[in-house]
């Protein structure tokens, strides 16, 4: 995701000289320095992040706490610095607890998703008070970088929702159209034509919710006829109680997001 949020930025003209990383393992290192010459890069933190204006923390949370702990004392002489962390689970009062600093630091959580690789992302961003309305917009610039649709949330808490929703949504459709294509198959459609018509299929209806100013159930009946062949797919579906399925699949991930944020915050 750090990679993904640096070429994002490189890409929409953001001065390469300006964009900094740190990186551990010596094998990725080279390669980043080898693909991104004009970017400062090293394998020590404190170095990358001296004089920063904003700090991106895309770790993993299990590590998170040290890399914190780490920047702290720099952090600390510097207040107008901005955080984003896209740590999953961690919240804003646990990294400001880490900094240690005598202020209240400027912290924006992020909760990003794997579609941001492609620069196709959704972001949904929790801002600490202190957070600017001009820190607000950087944020919104870095983040559209590689994500189409950035949300703020008003409660923290709100996060764990963004996660249901967008952080483990693409899963929910690989799901679908995974079965989708295999119904395709079982119907006496090759693989590759299968797997070609779920694609387009899903795209084609994304890209029309997109644009249409109907909502997504008008949409919906707009295309199922009267004792038609959707209207046989969807009374199918209701039967087997769809909407409780993605009702409970959506409420599980935003559980379980609650639940590694209380488990981390218990281990460290």
């Amino acid at each position: 995701m750090a990679e993904a949020i640096l070429c994002g930025l490189q890409s929409s003209g953001h001065p390469s000289s300006y964009l900094r990383y740190s990186e551990p393992f010596e094998q990725r290192l080279e390669y980043m320095q080898t693909k991104y010459p004009d970017m400062i890069g090293s394998n020590k933190n404190k170095e990358v992040i001296d004089g920063a204006d904003v700090i991106v923390l895309a770790v993993k949370p299990q590590i998170l706490h040290t890399v914190v702990t780490e920047l702290g004392s720099l952090i600390e002489h510097n207040p107008e610095v901005l955080v984003l962390s896209i740590a999953a689970g961690i919240t804003t009062e646990d990294i400001q607890a880490w900094i240690h600093a005598p202020f209240s630091p400027c912290i924006v959580r992020c909760m990003p998703n794997t579609p941001a690789l492609i620069g196709e992302g959704a972001v949904g961003l929790y801002a600490t008070e202190h957070v600017s309305h001009e820190q607000k917009k950087m944020t919104e610039d870095i983040m559209k970088a590689v994500s189409k649709q950035v949300i703020w949330v008003h409660e923290e808490s709100l996060i764990d929702a963004v996660t249901g929703i967008s952080g483990s949504g693409p899963a929910y459709f690989f799901l679908i159209m995974e079965a989708m294509q295999n119904a395709g198959i079982q119907a006496g459609l090759s693989s590759k034509d299968a797997k070609a018509l779920t694609l387009q299929t899903c795209l084609g209806a994304a890209r029309m919710a997109q644009i249409s100013e109907d909502d997504l159930s008008t949409l919906r009946c707009k295309v199922t006829s009267p004792k038609g062949t959707t209207e046989a797919a969807i009374h199918s579906m209701e039967s087997n109680q769809i909407r409780k399925v993605m009702s409970e699949a959506v409420f599980s991930a935003k559980r379980r997001s609650k639940e590694l944020a209380e488990q981390i915050g218990k281990e460290l």
